[in-house]
């Protein structure tokens, strides 16, 4: 996460982050053809994604290994004790012109971003999306898991929309990721 002095880890997720950053990002869950996690997934500037709304259900098709996530907005609550998932258990409603997801129940395997930040299966992530203008969106993310970090904080990340844009046959050779990172 790009937040001026890091973000605010707990000492088990400070000595995660330090390992991983020694072992330069090695072990990553795309290496394994994983989904890398949220919000990392949307946020690698060469595989786009893709938004699909409908009334009651919103997809995000994901480039990356053609992956996508439900968010549902036909007025259900997440669930209580769900069984953790790659991508969590999302649900949103509008408040104003920003689409607001909530989401937890992840599993602890993936990571918050490409620089190996942590995270436990209490994360809990928040997102707001607004569009600023025809061609530019921003979405506010909000981590917070009280195993991983000391308090809740926020990032918010620019998009530019190609509306043009196809979504490629993404698969995962990881023989050939793996190799070129040794």
């Amino acid at each position: 996460m790009d937040l001026p002095g890091g973000p605010p880890f707990t000492p088990w997720a400070k000595a995660i982050y330090e390992r991983r950053r020694k072992d330069d990002l090695r072990g990553s869950p795309s290496e394994r053809c994983l989904p890398s996690g949220l919000p990392g997934d949307m946020l690698i500037p060469t595989l786009p994604f893709k938004i699909v709304q409908t009334a009651s259900v919103t997809v995000v098709l994901l480039e990356e290994f053609n992956n996508w996530r439900q968010i549902f907005s036909d007025g259900r609550a997440l669930p209580v004790e769900p069984q953790p998932a790659w991508f969590g258990y999302s649900v949103a409603t509008w408040e104003g012109d920003s689409f607001v997801v909530t989401t937890s129940g992840f599993n602890d395997q993936t990571w918050l971003d490409v620089g190996g930040t942590p995270h436990s299966e209490r994360l809990r992530l928040t997102e707001r999306y607004h569009r600023i203008d025809f061609g530019h969106m921003q979405i506010d993310y909000t981590i917070d898991d009280e195993t991983a970090f000391t308090k809740p904080f926020s990032v918010s990340v620019g998009f530019v929309l190609q509306a043009d844009t196809d979504l490629l046959d993404f698969q995962c050779e990881n023989e050939r990721y793996v190799s070129s990172r040794r």
